[in-house]
């Protein structure tokens, strides 16, 4: 959606996608609007609550049946798994993607992590394919005013153009711009922390032989999972910046990490919009 800040601030009613790398605040951002009269539509929610809730039971009751004390009680009904996925926290969705490598260490083998990662894009995309929906849903069943969609950081990995032209039509497009500082934070977290993520198929096909010779290995169920996102997050990130940046000049507007960390209110949030769409122009 591309509007002057003069028609976007007279909007009744007011959706936004905020678009950006995982850690630069988008989740933060909309639990702020939360607290006045805007929606929070997660779309990884969405995906681990609606599209992939089964296939995240399931894994973890295969973990149990592993149990013998665990066994029994599934197999005689006697108690139930619950997928307790919440906005903020996203843990059983991360656990069901996983990371590749070694199964002794926690690894999934190539086949499974594919196909896992194949599930996921087209979760991710149904989720955002919502959107409009759930903008109806959000005003007529729950009486909120306007809508924020907080979108997944894989978003421009999904090389799905009826995604971003749904989001356009529906919603204005805020790219949340990480400065180098931030950017450095995330990259150090990172390495602390690695954790599951979504990658393109092109983007894993290079980068897989490329660890496997760089480390002297000769299969995937040699690989230290944690080690191989320690060593491809970088990549992944240098990667989806200009893909991110695309889909900002092309369907909305920009704003740094900072701006976006300033934001307390629902009117700092909209001046903050009007202040981009008036910088960029169109």
């Amino acid at each position: 959606m591309h509007i002057s800040a003069k028609a976007f601030r007279q909007l009744p009613r007011k959706a936004v996608t905020l678009l950006g790398m995982s850690g630069v605040g988008k989740t933060w951002l909309a639990n702020k609007l939360r607290q006045s009269h805007w929606f929070h539509y997660s779309g990884d929610y969405r995906i681990g609550t609606r599209y992939l809730d089964e296939a995240i039971l399931d894994n973890l009751k295969q973990q149990m049946m592993q149990v013998p004390f665990l066994r029994q009680l599934l197999r005689s009904d006697s108690i139930y798994v619950r997928n307790n996925l919440t906005i903020d926290n996203l843990q059983p969705l991360a656990t069901w993607l996983g990371m590749l490598g070694n199964p002794e260490l926690g690894g999934l083998p190539l086949e499974v992590f594919r196909q896992r990662q194949r599930l996921h894009r087209e979760a991710e995309i149904r989720a955002m394919l919502d959107v409009p929906a759930f903008i109806d849903k959000a005003y007529t069943i729950y009486g909120y005013e306007h809508f924020i969609n907080d979108a997944g950081g894989s978003l421009c990995e999904l090389d799905a153009p009826e995604v971003m032209e749904t989001l356009a039509k529906h919603t204005l497009i805020l790219y949340i711009r990480a400065t180098e500082a931030d950017e450095q934070a995330v990259l150090e977290r990172a390495q602390t922390h690695p954790k599951p993520m979504f990658y393109r198929d092109d983007f894993l096909d290079q980068a897989l032989p490329e660890y496997l010779q760089a480390n002297g290995l000769e299969y995937v169920a040699q690989i230290d999972p944690d080690d191989f996102g320690r060593w491809v997050f970088p990549r992944l990130f240098h990667a989806r910046k200009p893909r991110y940046e695309a889909l900002a000049r092309e369907y909305g507007y920009s704003v740094s990490s900072v701006e976006a960390g300033q934001v307390q209110s629902e009117e700092d949030f909209i001046e903050l919009i009007c202040t981009a769409i008036e910088r960029e122009g169109r």
